[in-house]
Parts: C-alpha cells; sequence; structure tokens
C-alpha cells in the first residue's frame, strides 16, 4: 500500500510539471509603452508584441479597433540551451527592456526590442525592429 502512495505521488508530481505553462508574459517597465515581452520558458526564446492603431484612424474610438503588432526573436532572444527560463523587469519607469534569468545556472541576459536603422538620403529609417538580448551572464 505504502508503494502504491507513492507511486501515485509520484504520478501526481510529473502530472503538475507537464501542466506547468510553457511561456511567460512580462509587460515592459516603461510606463509609456504597450510592450509585452513572451518568454518560452524551456527554450529561453524571447518576442514582443505590442499594440498599435489602426492605420488611417487618429483616435481609438467605437468600432475602430487596434491591432496586435509582434517581433520576432534576433541575435541572443532565440531558442538558447534547456533551462528554467523567467522574465524580471526592473523597477525603472523608463526602461524597455526585462531580464532573461535562467533559474537553473543563473545566469541572466538584458532582452530589449531593437530598432534597424538605414540611411536614407539625410535621415535615418527604421528598417526592422525585433528583440534581442545580450550574451548570459553567469558570473564566477
Amino acid at each position: 500500500m505504502r508503494r502504491l502512495l507513492m507511486l501515485l505521488a509520484a504520478l501526481a508530481a510529473a502530472t503538475g510539471a507537464a501542466a506547468a505553462p510553457q511561456y511567460e508574459f512580462l509587460a515592459a517597465p516603461q510606463i509609456n509603452l504597450s510592450l509585452v515581452y513572451r518568454l518560452d520558458k524551456l527554450t529561453g526564446d524571447v518576442i514582443a508584441c505590442q499594440y498599435a492603431h489602426n492605420p488611417g484612424k487618429t483616435d481609438i474610438e467605437p468600432g475602430a479597433f487596434g491591432v496586435t503588432v509582434c517581433y520576432r526573436s534576433g541575435d541572443g532572444a532565440t531558442k538558447q540551451e534547456p533551462g528554467d527560463y523567467g522574465l524580471i523587469a526592473t523597477r525603472h519607469e523608463q526602461e524597455g527592456g526585462v531580464f532573461r534569468v535562467d533559474y537553473r545556472t543563473g545566469a541572466l541576459s538584458i532582452c530589449y526590442l531593437y530598432f534597424q536603422r538605414e540611411k536614407q538620403g539625410d535621415r535615418d529609417v527604421i528598417t526592422d525592429q525585433y528583440v534581442v538580448c545580450t550574451p548570459p551572464y553567469k558570473g564566477p
């Protein structure tokens, strides 16, 4: 009977772990930025999404829906070594980035939305946007 109870407890623990959510979501701390980061907690992959107005609309009004714009993973934000990843925001209200941490190894990176710019004539134009993360720091 004792063995059966231990087996059932192990099965319940395994089922609970399998049912754990795979994604974590965290808003950027910047108070005037509608940017939310999405993290795959198993792979460390990070993307970001934000709200945008409908093209041609100047304000939100009844019947005028906005759109969700999402940005892909770029350098350092793509799949990492398997881990137990999480997101942590600073309490700095002007910070647009977040920390990606690996709770297993203690490694951390800073992830943020990168604006790729090109010179077109006498001005810079944003040609692409994507999430980038610094290389993981593990410390001594």
